[in-house]
């Protein structure tokens, strides 16, 4: 693994596998970037969870079913209820039943929603520009596809 990462934990002797290096740099990478993204959405009301379901109404562009949400995630969460209960509470989406199924649960994004996704926007783009933009175009794509490839193996149901 490389010197910095070693430095960076303060180790004195590699890692016995380099996958073991590669998997804590991931962990420790992941946690760095997620840091003021997580600060800006708790600026503003949310937690990582409910932004993502946010976005993923908004993108939608109509009504979805919950469980259709929850596998949109990209963070596996086990009670997605009760995050959807919080955004309804907060009045950044609403909550209908199916007419054929009754089982069937379809959230849908308010104009209030849409408004704070609008006001994060710049923010969160000049976040990211701000964490990422030191790499060039080419490496943004390289580690793109070395992620797809590290995830191939495990599959989102892992």
């Amino acid at each position: 693994m490389t010197r910095r990462l070693r430095q960076e934990l303060q180790m004195t002797r590699p890692f016995p596998r380099p996958e073991m290096g590669v998997f804590v740099g991931l962990l420790l990478t992941a946690d760095a970037l997620k840091g003021p993204l997580v600060r800006l959405l708790k600026d503003n009301g949310l937690t990582e969870p409910q932004y993502n379901v946010l976005r993923i109404l908004r993108g939608a562009g109509e009504p979805l079913p919950c469980l259709e949400v929850a596998g949109r995630m990209v963070t596996r969460l086990p009670d997605i209820t009760r995050l959807v209960d919080r955004l309804v509470d907060a009045g950044l989406a609403t909550r209908s039943r199916c007419e054929e199924d009754r089982r069937v649960v379809f959230i849908k994004l308010t104009r209030k929603g849409a408004n704070l996704l609008g006001k994060l926007d710049e923010p969160v783009l000049d976040l990211h520009r701000g964490l990422l933009g030191h790499m060039s175009r080419q490496e943004l794509q390289d580690l793109g596809e070395l992620l797809d490839r590290a995830r191939e193996k495990v599959g989102r149901d892992a």
